[in-house]
Protein backbone atom coordinates (compact mmCIF):
# COMPACT_ATOMS: atom_id res chain seq x y z
CA UNK A 1 0.00 0.00 0.00
CA UNK A 2 1.22 3.67 -0.89
CA UNK A 3 2.52 5.69 1.46
CA UNK A 4 0.16 8.68 1.03
CA UNK A 5 1.34 10.72 3.77
CA UNK A 6 2.72 14.24 3.63
CA UNK A 7 6.14 14.94 5.11
CA UNK A 8 5.55 17.16 8.27
CA UNK A 9 6.25 20.69 8.10
CA UNK A 10 9.54 21.84 10.23
CA UNK A 11 8.11 23.34 13.58
CA UNK A 12 8.91 27.09 13.91
CA UNK A 13 11.13 27.82 16.34
CA UNK A 14 9.84 28.75 19.43
CA UNK A 15 10.19 32.45 19.86
CA UNK A 16 7.54 32.34 17.13
CA UNK A 17 4.83 34.98 18.11
CA UNK A 18 0.91 34.17 17.61
CA UNK A 19 0.79 35.91 14.75
CA UNK A 20 3.10 34.15 12.83
CA UNK A 21 1.35 31.12 13.56
CA UNK A 22 -1.87 33.16 11.97
CA UNK A 23 0.10 33.85 9.03
CA UNK A 24 0.73 30.46 8.75
CA UNK A 25 -2.93 29.05 8.79
CA UNK A 26 -4.07 32.03 6.60
CA UNK A 27 -1.33 30.52 4.00
CA UNK A 28 -2.95 27.02 4.48
CA UNK A 29 -6.44 28.15 4.04
CA UNK A 30 -4.74 29.92 0.28
CA UNK A 31 -3.43 26.56 -0.23
CA UNK A 32 -6.55 24.66 0.61
CA UNK A 33 -8.74 26.68 -1.64
CA UNK A 34 -5.84 26.61 -4.56
CA UNK A 35 -6.41 22.47 -4.58
CA UNK A 36 -10.63 23.09 -4.07
CA UNK A 37 -10.53 25.33 -7.50
CA UNK A 38 -8.47 22.69 -8.82
CA UNK A 39 -10.77 19.68 -8.16
CA UNK A 40 -13.14 21.55 -9.62
CA UNK A 41 -11.51 22.04 -12.78
CA UNK A 42 -10.04 18.14 -12.70
CA UNK A 43 -13.46 16.47 -11.53
CA UNK A 44 -15.85 15.77 -13.93
CA UNK A 45 -19.68 16.26 -13.44
CA UNK A 46 -20.47 13.64 -11.52
CA UNK A 47 -17.05 13.41 -9.44
CA UNK A 48 -15.14 11.54 -11.82
CA UNK A 49 -11.81 12.02 -12.47
CA UNK A 50 -11.53 14.05 -15.90
CA UNK A 51 -8.39 14.40 -18.36
CA UNK A 52 -5.11 14.38 -16.44
CA UNK A 53 -4.61 11.60 -12.87
CA UNK A 54 -5.46 12.04 -9.62
CA UNK A 55 -1.46 12.65 -8.79
CA UNK A 56 -2.26 16.27 -10.43
CA UNK A 57 -3.91 17.33 -7.41
CA UNK A 58 -0.48 17.46 -5.47
CA UNK A 59 0.73 19.67 -7.60
CA UNK A 60 -0.17 22.87 -4.80
CA UNK A 61 2.06 22.19 -2.26
CA UNK A 62 4.98 24.16 -3.79
CA UNK A 63 2.76 27.20 -3.46
CA UNK A 64 2.52 26.57 0.52
CA UNK A 65 6.31 26.21 0.70
CA UNK A 66 6.54 29.29 -0.69
CA UNK A 67 4.27 30.81 1.33
CA UNK A 68 6.12 29.60 4.50
CA UNK A 69 9.43 30.58 3.52
CA UNK A 70 11.88 31.50 6.07
CA UNK A 71 11.57 35.13 5.71
CA UNK A 72 7.86 34.70 6.15
CA UNK A 73 8.45 33.43 9.70
CA UNK A 74 11.22 35.94 11.05
CA UNK A 75 10.23 38.28 13.72
CA UNK A 76 9.55 41.61 12.66
CA UNK A 77 12.03 44.19 13.35
CA UNK A 78 11.98 46.15 16.39
CA UNK A 79 11.44 49.87 16.30
CA UNK A 80 14.48 52.14 16.86
CA UNK A 81 14.38 53.80 20.29
CA UNK A 82 14.94 57.61 20.38
CA UNK A 83 16.46 60.02 22.68
CA UNK A 84 16.39 63.50 22.74
CA UNK A 85 18.63 65.87 24.91
CA UNK A 86 20.28 69.98 25.09
CA UNK A 87 23.57 70.52 25.12
CA UNK A 88 24.50 71.50 28.89
CA UNK A 89 27.13 74.27 29.27
CA UNK A 90 30.54 73.01 29.42
CA UNK A 91 29.61 69.76 27.41
CA UNK A 92 30.93 68.56 24.87
CA UNK A 93 28.41 67.50 21.34
CA UNK A 94 30.13 64.24 21.81
CA UNK A 95 29.21 64.20 25.70
CA UNK A 96 25.50 64.88 24.78
CA UNK A 97 25.36 62.05 22.20
CA UNK A 98 26.57 59.65 24.67
CA UNK A 99 24.48 60.71 27.50
CA UNK A 100 21.63 59.83 24.98
CA UNK A 101 22.64 56.48 24.83
CA UNK A 102 25.03 56.09 22.19
CA UNK A 103 28.38 54.07 22.60
CA UNK A 104 31.95 56.53 22.25
CA UNK A 105 33.18 55.31 19.88
CA UNK A 106 29.59 55.75 17.52
CA UNK A 107 29.02 58.84 18.79
CA UNK A 108 32.47 60.19 18.17
CA UNK A 109 32.50 58.76 14.61
CA UNK A 110 29.14 60.23 13.49
CA UNK A 111 30.27 63.10 14.41
CA UNK A 112 33.61 63.44 12.69
CA UNK A 113 31.79 63.08 9.37
CA UNK A 114 29.84 66.62 10.40
CA UNK A 115 33.43 67.88 11.22
CA UNK A 116 35.17 66.53 8.21
CA UNK A 117 32.49 67.85 5.49
CA UNK A 118 32.63 71.47 7.25
CA UNK A 119 28.80 71.40 8.03
CA UNK A 120 29.89 72.25 11.87
CA UNK A 121 32.10 74.28 13.76
CA UNK A 122 32.82 72.04 17.26
CA UNK A 123 34.42 75.83 18.65
CA UNK A 124 31.34 77.66 18.27
CA UNK A 125 28.43 75.03 19.81
CA UNK A 126 26.57 76.77 22.11
CA UNK A 127 24.51 75.38 25.31
CA UNK A 128 20.65 75.04 24.15
CA UNK A 129 21.63 72.85 20.76
CA UNK A 130 19.77 70.15 20.59
CA UNK A 131 20.77 66.77 19.03
CA UNK A 132 18.04 63.64 19.12
CA UNK A 133 19.69 60.08 18.52
CA UNK A 134 18.15 56.78 16.88
CA UNK A 135 19.32 53.71 18.83
CA UNK A 136 18.73 50.05 17.37
CA UNK A 137 19.63 47.31 19.93
CA UNK A 138 21.57 50.01 21.52
CA UNK A 139 23.71 50.75 18.82
CA UNK A 140 23.68 54.46 17.19
CA UNK A 141 21.67 53.81 13.80
CA UNK A 142 21.30 57.78 12.96
CA UNK A 143 22.01 61.23 14.81
CA UNK A 144 19.71 64.40 14.24
CA UNK A 145 21.63 67.82 15.53
CA UNK A 146 19.64 70.56 15.29
CA UNK A 147 22.46 73.27 14.92
CA UNK A 148 20.27 76.08 14.43
CA UNK A 149 17.12 77.25 13.89
CA UNK A 150 15.82 76.07 10.51
CA UNK A 151 18.84 73.63 9.79
CA UNK A 152 19.44 70.56 10.92
CA UNK A 153 22.25 68.17 10.27
CA UNK A 154 21.26 64.47 9.80
CA UNK A 155 23.56 61.46 10.17
CA UNK A 156 22.96 57.99 9.17
CA UNK A 157 24.78 54.61 9.34
CA UNK A 158 25.21 52.83 5.80
CA UNK A 159 24.72 48.84 5.50
CA UNK A 160 28.65 49.32 5.35
CA UNK A 161 29.08 50.47 8.77
CA UNK A 162 30.39 54.18 6.91
CA UNK A 163 28.56 57.26 8.83
CA UNK A 164 26.65 59.41 5.51
CA UNK A 165 25.66 63.45 6.65
CA UNK A 166 23.76 65.99 5.15
CA UNK A 167 22.47 69.62 5.83
CA UNK A 168 18.47 70.03 5.50
CA UNK A 169 18.02 73.52 5.57
CA UNK A 170 14.58 75.25 5.82
CA UNK A 171 13.18 78.12 3.27
CA UNK A 172 13.87 80.98 5.21
CA UNK A 173 12.44 84.56 4.21
CA UNK A 174 14.92 87.29 5.44
CA UNK A 175 13.58 90.74 7.13
CA UNK A 176 15.21 93.34 9.10
CA UNK A 177 14.27 94.76 12.20
CA UNK A 178 15.07 98.07 13.66
CA UNK A 179 15.07 99.41 17.10
CA UNK A 180 15.59 103.11 18.38
CA UNK A 181 15.08 104.35 21.89
CA UNK A 182 16.27 106.91 24.58
CA UNK A 183 18.21 104.84 27.27
CA UNK A 184 16.69 105.06 30.54
CA UNK A 185 18.31 102.12 32.45
CA UNK A 186 20.68 100.29 29.92
CA UNK A 187 20.93 99.27 26.71
CA UNK A 188 20.37 95.98 27.26
CA UNK A 189 16.81 96.32 28.96
CA UNK A 190 16.21 98.62 26.60
CA UNK A 191 16.60 96.60 23.53
CA UNK A 192 14.76 93.64 25.18
CA UNK A 193 11.75 95.46 25.99
CA UNK A 194 11.39 96.40 22.04
CA UNK A 195 11.72 92.96 21.24
CA UNK A 196 16.15 92.50 20.16
CA UNK A 197 17.92 89.75 21.27
CA UNK A 198 20.95 88.84 24.19
CA UNK A 199 23.09 88.22 20.78
CA UNK A 200 21.93 91.66 18.70
CA UNK A 201 23.04 93.92 22.50
CA UNK A 202 26.35 91.83 22.39
CA UNK A 203 27.13 92.17 18.98
CA UNK A 204 26.28 95.82 19.80
CA UNK A 205 28.39 96.37 22.69
CA UNK A 206 31.49 94.84 20.51
CA UNK A 207 30.75 97.36 17.54
CA UNK A 208 31.86 99.93 20.12
CA UNK A 209 33.69 98.23 22.73
CA UNK A 210 36.59 100.77 21.23
CA UNK A 211 34.97 103.56 22.02
CA UNK A 212 32.80 103.49 24.80
CA UNK A 213 32.94 102.25 28.07
CA UNK A 214 28.97 101.28 28.55
CA UNK A 215 29.56 101.55 32.59
CA UNK A 216 30.59 105.26 32.89
CA UNK A 217 30.06 107.23 29.44
CA UNK A 218 26.35 106.41 29.14
CA UNK A 219 23.48 108.77 30.79
CA UNK A 220 20.11 108.87 30.77
CA UNK A 221 18.68 110.87 27.59
CA UNK A 222 20.94 109.37 25.09
CA UNK A 223 19.78 107.56 22.63
CA UNK A 224 20.80 104.27 20.15
CA UNK A 225 19.76 102.47 17.31
CA UNK A 226 20.22 98.85 15.55
CA UNK A 227 18.76 97.04 12.51
CA UNK A 228 19.22 93.83 12.65
CA UNK A 229 18.29 90.26 10.34
CA UNK A 230 15.06 88.35 11.24
CA UNK A 231 13.91 85.03 9.16
CA UNK A 232 10.33 83.29 9.28
CA UNK A 233 9.68 80.34 7.99
CA UNK A 234 6.79 79.41 5.22
CA UNK A 235 4.45 79.51 7.17
CA UNK A 236 5.44 83.40 8.71
CA UNK A 237 6.10 81.97 11.65
CA UNK A 238 9.60 83.89 13.26
CA UNK A 239 12.63 81.51 13.45
CA UNK A 240 15.76 83.12 14.33
CA UNK A 241 17.35 86.57 14.07
CA UNK A 242 20.68 87.08 12.08
CA UNK A 243 23.68 90.17 11.84
CA UNK A 244 23.23 93.58 13.05
CA UNK A 245 23.86 95.50 10.03
CA UNK A 246 23.54 98.83 11.42
CA UNK A 247 24.58 100.43 15.40
CA UNK A 248 24.12 103.94 16.31
CA UNK A 249 24.97 106.09 19.22
CA UNK A 250 23.66 109.75 20.51
CA UNK A 251 25.27 110.46 23.61
CA UNK A 252 26.95 112.83 25.44
CA UNK A 253 30.70 110.85 25.50
CA UNK A 254 30.05 109.55 21.82
CA UNK A 255 28.18 110.29 18.80
CA UNK A 256 28.47 107.44 15.74
CA UNK A 257 26.91 105.03 13.59
CA UNK A 258 28.24 101.62 12.02
CA UNK A 259 27.18 100.01 9.06
CA UNK A 260 27.98 96.25 9.07
CA UNK A 261 30.07 95.70 5.26
CA UNK A 262 32.43 92.73 3.63
CA UNK A 263 35.10 94.47 1.53
CA UNK A 264 35.50 92.75 -1.71
CA UNK A 265 39.25 92.55 -1.71
CA UNK A 266 40.00 90.60 1.60
CA UNK A 267 36.52 89.85 2.37
CA UNK A 268 36.77 90.36 6.16
CA UNK A 269 33.47 91.56 7.31
CA UNK A 270 33.69 94.63 9.74
CA UNK A 271 31.70 97.33 10.72
CA UNK A 272 32.41 101.13 9.15
CA UNK A 273 31.47 104.46 10.26
CA UNK A 274 29.57 106.91 7.63
CA UNK A 275 32.96 107.78 5.86
CA UNK A 276 34.17 104.42 5.68
CA UNK A 277 36.74 104.33 8.84
CA UNK A 278 36.70 100.87 10.43
CA UNK A 279 35.45 100.68 14.01
CA UNK A 280 37.79 98.18 14.62
CA UNK A 281 40.80 99.76 16.52
CA UNK A 282 44.48 98.25 17.92
CA UNK A 283 42.77 97.55 21.26
CA UNK A 284 39.49 97.03 22.81
CA UNK A 285 39.34 99.39 25.10
CA UNK A 286 37.33 96.91 27.45
CA UNK A 287 37.69 93.10 26.69
CA UNK A 288 34.87 91.91 28.63
CA UNK A 289 30.86 92.84 28.36
CA UNK A 290 28.66 93.22 30.55
CA UNK A 291 30.97 94.32 33.51
CA UNK A 292 30.57 97.75 35.91
CA UNK A 293 33.88 99.53 36.61
CA UNK A 294 35.11 98.76 39.89
CA UNK A 295 38.54 100.27 40.54
CA UNK A 296 40.48 103.22 37.80
CA UNK A 297 44.24 103.09 37.58
CA UNK A 298 45.82 105.44 39.44
CA UNK A 299 47.61 105.50 43.16
CA UNK A 300 44.71 104.40 45.68
CA UNK A 301 45.05 102.51 49.20
CA UNK A 302 44.89 98.64 48.61
CA UNK A 303 41.82 96.56 49.83
CA UNK A 304 44.45 94.09 51.51
CA UNK A 305 47.67 95.55 51.98
CA UNK A 306 46.34 98.69 53.19
CA UNK A 307 49.29 100.71 51.44
CA UNK A 308 48.61 103.17 49.13
CA UNK A 309 50.02 102.70 45.68
CA UNK A 310 49.62 102.60 41.81
CA UNK A 311 46.85 100.65 40.89
CA UNK A 312 48.15 99.71 37.28
CA UNK A 313 45.43 98.47 35.59
CA UNK A 314 41.01 98.61 35.68
CA UNK A 315 39.01 96.83 37.43
CA UNK A 316 35.85 95.40 35.96
CA UNK A 317 33.52 93.29 38.55
CA UNK A 318 31.62 90.52 36.88
CA UNK A 319 30.12 87.37 37.86
CA UNK A 320 33.15 84.16 37.75
CA UNK A 321 33.16 82.81 34.46
CA UNK A 322 32.56 85.47 32.44
CA UNK A 323 34.42 85.47 29.58
CA UNK A 324 37.71 87.65 28.85
CA UNK A 325 38.41 88.77 25.79
CA UNK A 326 42.14 89.15 23.95
CA UNK A 327 41.79 92.77 23.49
CA UNK A 328 44.26 92.69 20.26
CA UNK A 329 46.03 90.53 17.71
CA UNK A 330 49.08 88.78 19.62
CA UNK A 331 51.36 86.36 21.27
CA UNK A 332 50.65 84.79 24.46
CA UNK A 333 54.32 85.47 26.44
CA UNK A 334 52.49 84.30 29.89
CA UNK A 335 50.06 81.96 30.91
CA UNK A 336 50.33 80.68 34.51
CA UNK A 337 50.17 82.07 38.35
CA UNK A 338 51.81 85.23 39.09
CA UNK A 339 52.19 85.84 43.11
CA UNK A 340 48.97 88.21 44.04
CA UNK A 341 47.65 88.54 40.05
CA UNK A 342 46.41 84.63 40.48
CA UNK A 343 45.45 83.46 37.14
CA UNK A 344 47.83 85.45 34.77
CA UNK A 345 47.56 85.88 31.00
CA UNK A 346 50.44 88.32 29.01
CA UNK A 347 49.91 89.02 25.36
CA UNK A 348 52.31 90.69 23.30
CA UNK A 349 50.75 93.15 20.78
CA UNK A 350 52.76 95.15 17.81
CA UNK A 351 54.50 98.52 18.22
CA UNK A 352 55.62 97.94 22.20
CA UNK A 353 52.06 97.17 23.39
CA UNK A 354 51.04 94.69 26.05
CA UNK A 355 47.85 93.80 27.82
CA UNK A 356 47.59 91.61 31.01
CA UNK A 357 44.67 90.01 32.58
CA UNK A 358 44.69 88.86 36.32
CA UNK A 359 42.69 86.88 39.20
CA UNK A 360 41.45 84.78 36.47
CA UNK A 361 39.23 81.06 37.60
CA UNK A 362 40.55 79.31 34.49
CA UNK A 363 42.62 80.04 31.38
CA UNK A 364 40.44 79.40 27.72
CA UNK A 365 40.95 75.42 26.65
CA UNK A 366 44.01 74.87 24.67
CA UNK A 367 45.95 78.59 26.03
CA UNK A 368 49.15 78.73 26.68
CA UNK A 369 52.23 80.38 26.62
CA UNK A 370 53.64 80.85 22.47
CA UNK A 371 49.80 80.77 21.11
CA UNK A 372 48.83 83.30 18.90
CA UNK A 373 45.47 84.82 19.42
CA UNK A 374 42.85 87.20 17.61
CA UNK A 375 41.09 89.93 19.23
CA UNK A 376 37.93 89.16 20.28
CA UNK A 377 39.12 85.93 21.28
CA UNK A 378 37.65 84.14 24.47
CA UNK A 379 41.75 83.67 26.58
CA UNK A 380 40.30 83.28 29.93
CA UNK A 381 37.34 83.65 32.54
CA UNK A 382 36.49 86.18 35.57
CA UNK A 383 38.06 84.62 38.56
CA UNK A 384 38.94 85.86 42.17
CA UNK A 385 42.30 84.38 42.34
CA UNK A 386 45.55 85.51 44.15
CA UNK A 387 44.55 88.77 46.10
CA UNK A 388 41.43 89.68 45.09
CA UNK A 389 38.62 90.19 47.32
CA UNK A 390 35.98 89.01 45.21
CA UNK A 391 35.22 88.03 41.15
CA UNK A 392 36.81 90.83 38.85
CA UNK A 393 38.94 91.57 36.26
CA UNK A 394 41.86 93.05 36.46
CA UNK A 395 43.15 94.70 32.93
CA UNK A 396 46.38 96.28 32.09
CA UNK A 397 48.15 97.83 29.02
CA UNK A 398 51.70 98.53 28.76
CA UNK A 399 53.84 100.66 26.19
CA UNK A 400 57.28 99.45 25.85
CA UNK A 401 57.22 98.57 29.82
CA UNK A 402 55.10 101.70 30.91
CA UNK A 403 51.69 101.40 32.46
CA UNK A 404 49.14 103.40 31.25
CA UNK A 405 45.46 103.82 31.49
CA UNK A 406 43.48 101.75 29.38
CA UNK A 407 40.84 104.47 29.61
CA UNK A 408 42.06 107.51 28.25
CA UNK A 409 44.29 105.40 25.80
CA UNK A 410 44.16 107.38 22.24
CA UNK A 411 44.09 103.60 20.26
CA UNK A 412 45.26 103.81 16.17
CA UNK A 413 42.44 103.21 14.39
CA UNK A 414 41.68 100.03 11.89
CA UNK A 415 41.13 100.35 8.01
CA UNK A 416 40.12 103.74 6.18
CA UNK A 417 38.33 102.54 3.05
CA UNK A 418 38.58 105.74 1.29
CA UNK A 419 42.66 104.30 0.89
CA UNK A 420 40.86 102.04 -1.79
CA UNK A 421 38.28 104.09 -4.28
CA UNK A 422 36.62 101.01 -5.66
CA UNK A 423 36.29 99.95 -2.32
CA UNK A 424 34.92 102.85 -0.95
CA UNK A 425 32.44 102.85 -3.70
CA UNK A 426 31.43 99.41 -2.66
CA UNK A 427 30.31 100.63 0.73
CA UNK A 428 28.96 103.92 -0.37
CA UNK A 429 26.38 101.03 -2.43
CA UNK A 430 25.70 98.93 0.90
CA UNK A 431 25.40 102.23 2.96
CA UNK A 432 23.04 103.66 1.09
CA UNK A 433 21.28 100.62 0.82
CA UNK A 434 21.17 100.43 4.46
CA UNK A 435 19.73 103.16 5.17
CA UNK A 436 16.94 102.69 2.89
CA UNK A 437 16.05 99.58 5.34
CA UNK A 438 16.46 101.79 8.08
CA UNK A 439 13.90 104.36 6.66
CA UNK A 440 11.56 101.42 5.97
CA UNK A 441 11.33 100.60 9.29
CA UNK A 442 11.04 104.58 10.56
CA UNK A 443 14.52 105.98 10.42
CA UNK A 444 13.66 110.03 11.18
CA UNK A 445 10.35 109.50 12.78
CA UNK A 446 10.24 109.75 16.89
CA UNK A 447 12.24 107.13 18.47
CA UNK A 448 10.03 105.12 20.95
CA UNK A 449 9.60 106.10 24.24
CA UNK A 450 9.96 103.61 27.46
CA UNK A 451 8.99 103.97 31.13
CA UNK A 452 11.26 106.23 33.25
CA UNK A 453 13.14 104.11 35.72
CA UNK A 454 16.29 104.94 37.76
CA UNK A 455 19.65 104.51 35.74
CA UNK A 456 21.84 101.63 36.22
CA UNK A 457 24.24 102.06 38.75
Amino acid sequence: MQDTQKPTEPKAPARSTLSHGVKSLVALLVLGTGSAVAGLLIAGPNGQNGPGTAEAALAPPPLAATLLTATDIQPPAPPLQTATGKLARRETLTGLVQRLGAPANEAAGALQTLYDEDLLDPRRLLPGLEAEVFLDDGHLSALNVKAEAGRNLFIKRGTDGNWTAAALNARLTPHYHRVSAPIETSIYETALKLGAGDQQVVDYASVFAYDVDFQREIHPGDSFEMVYETYTDEAGHPVKTGNLIYASLDGKALTRSFYRFTPSDDGETDYFDFNGESATKFLMKTPINGARLSSSFGNRVHPISGYTRLHKGTDFAAPSGTPVYAAGNGTVVWAARRGGYGNYIVVQHANGYKTAYAHLSRYARGLRKGRRVRQGETIGYVGSTGASTGPHLHYEVYINGKPVNAMRLKLPTGRKLAEAPVIMDEFLKSRDAIDDIRAEQGAGLLSVSLPVNPPSP
